[in-house]
């Protein structure tokens, strides 16, 4: 097995369908399909079965996976350690954030850089999920957690309280809640379970025993927009209301035990290069502005 046909076999074991893994190989459908089979021919083993939910990895297929996933890492130490060298300002740097913190942050940062730096071509992702910086799926990730990954250059870019928001909207409508009353008779507005830790069974503090939940959300930018529709009551971290007339912190003196903090995280390898070290000044610059 060489590294393009286990770049197909671990595209295929985590995406679980052809179509998916020819995404992201950047190839049509019918192409990973033909490198699979004539992988599992020159092996003369059966990697996948396919069922109904999609490729399922065999027994041998599991011994394999070690192997190529060893590839995978030599080729991105290969991969950061030539790209980490490079002093020049041009190409690519691939950037990893939430939504809201794109919006507010990163591409007002782009804007500049494509004016000081015009040949640096950033492809910024937003999602909830960790991408991983060791296998190069990302060159600079701007997190809401810290990580704990010893080759990852870290460094903490902001620090917001987390307060108690509602709309105008909804506030005239309802009132606003009565602190010790874990929120009876007021609509809540939440993450999903399994985006944040810090979703406890509380918002600053008050119990939501008594409050409806009426829409639970996936990104911090869906969350502001529910706050902002008048859908209900929610947490945020205070920078998203400053400049916002429409929204009215509730309990300014009740904030969320953990606060809101911001990563700014890179490998260690690609820290040296001169086109991320740009595009880290530019963000970095861009939350010293909102300060």
């Amino acid at each position: 097995m060489n590294w393009d046909d286990a770049r197909v076999f671990l595209a295929v074991h985590r995406a679980g369908t052809l179509r998916e893994a020819a995404v992201v190989l950047d190839v049509d459908q019918a192409t990973v399909g033909r490198r699979l089979t004539a992988l599992e021919k020159a092996l003369g083993a059966k990697l996948f079965l396919k069922t109904s939910s999609g490729y399922v990895v065999t027994p041998i297929g599991e011994h394999s996976l070690q192997a190529a996933e060893a590839m995978e890492q030599a080729a991105s130490d290969f991969e950061r350690r030539v790209h980490g060298s490079d002093d020049r300002l041009e190409g690519e740097v691939r950037v990893t954030t939430t939504d809201s913190l794109a919006m507010d942050f990163v591409i007002p940062a782009i804007r500049v850089l494509r004016r000081t730096c015009p040949a640096i071509h950033v492809i910024l992702t937003t999602s909830v999920q960790v991408l991983n910086l060791t296998r190069r799926d990302a060159d600079l990730a701007i997190r809401t957690v810290m990580p704990e990954n010893p080759d990852l250059v870290r460094r903490k870019l902001a620090e917001w309280e987390v307060g108690l928001f509602a709309s105008r909207e909804y506030l005239d409508a309802h009132g606003a809640p009565a602190t010790g009353s874990a929120f009876d008779g007021h609509d809540l507005v939440v993450y999903q379970p399994s985006i944040t830790s810090n979703q406890a069974h509380t918002l600053c503090g008050e119990s939501m025993e008594r409050g409806r939940i009426v829409a639970q959300v996936s990104s911090s930018l869906m969350l502001a927009t529910s706050i902002r529709s008048g859908i209900g009551i929610g947490e945020l971290p205070v920078y998203m209301a400053q400049e916002d007339d429409s929204l009215v912190r509730i309990w300014p003196d009740r904030t969320r035990a953990v606060p809101y903090q911001v990563w700014l995280v890179s490998h260690t390898d690609l820290n040296r290069t001169a086109r991320v070290r740009a595009v880290t000044a530019e963000i970095t610059a861009s939350f010293d502005r909102y300060r």
